[in-house]
């Protein structure tokens, strides 16, 4: 089960922290990411971080490339979406996702991802 949470309305400029608690897995055996899907466009990838395995790393669309960082706390078994200097275009809701198998590469695609959080909802006004 993935719980996202740390969405709300911010300004243009502003800095937004979300977090994903996942329950029932180890966090550190599974690549995990965010992905984000505005009212009436379809759903957009944010970021991923590999599993610990695979040495943590992180992929991000140019979109998002310098001020959105994804780290993982193994202890925590939590996921975390640092953004910084949000814009109106990253008014989204945000859902974190984990690919349960153990694939090669960045996984981009909505369909590579096995279970979903609920979503968190960011609005950015200026």
């Amino acid at each position: 089960q993935l719980q996202a949470s740390g969405g709300g309305p911010v300004q243009t400029g502003d800095s937004l922290r979300l977090s994903c608690a996942v329950s029932g897995r180890t966090l550190r055996n599974y690549d995990m990411g965010w992905f984000r899907q505005a009212p009436g466009k379809d759903r957009e990838f944010v970021a991923q971080i590999r599993r610990s395995g695979s040495g943590s790393g992180t992929y991000y669309p140019d979109s998002v490339k310098g001020r959105f960082t994804i780290s993982r706390d193994n202890a925590k078994n939590t996921v975390y979406l640092q953004m910084n200097s949000l814009k109106l275009e990253d008014t989204a809701l945000y859902y974190c996702a984990l690919v349960s198998r153990h694939l090669a590469g960045w996984m981009t695609r909505a369909g590579d991802y096995d279970y979903w959080g609920q979503g968190t909802k960011v609005t950015v006004s200026s």
